[in-house]
């Protein structure tokens, strides 16, 4: 998802903007997780960036869009650009043995 979302609409309130947006988000985001991984693959990773324009973007944590969201209506933006790019990775799985070990040595 590539997308300027405009704030400001004309018969809409802020809020109510706010929220089809976040809602939009939300279900572009459980699509993209729901979507069948290539072989090899075990998990989905988004790359997002967030910005007043496409050029002023820069990249932000998954966790951070909807609090980015809220930072553009907090701060009056009028539009918002918004990237996220869904892209299929290989998560090493974390063993009990390691994290016994790790305990252990802790101690």
């Amino acid at each position: 998802m590539k997308k300027v979302f405009n704030i400001d609409i004309q018969n809409k309130t802020r809020e109510r903007q706010i929220d089809s947006i976040k809602n939009d988000i939300r279900k572009y985001i459980k699509r993209e997780k729901g979507k069948k991984l290539p072989d090899g693959f075990n998990s989905w990773f988004f790359n997002c960036k967030f910005g007043k324009t496409q050029e002023d973007a820069k990249e932000i944590f998954f966790a951070d869009i909807i609090k980015s969201v809220d930072l553009a209506q907090s701060e009056n933006y009028a539009s918002f650009y918004l990237e996220i790019v869904a892209t299929a990775i290989l998560k090493e799985k974390k063993s009990l043995n390691d994290d016994e070990s790790l305990d252990k040595s802790e101690n």
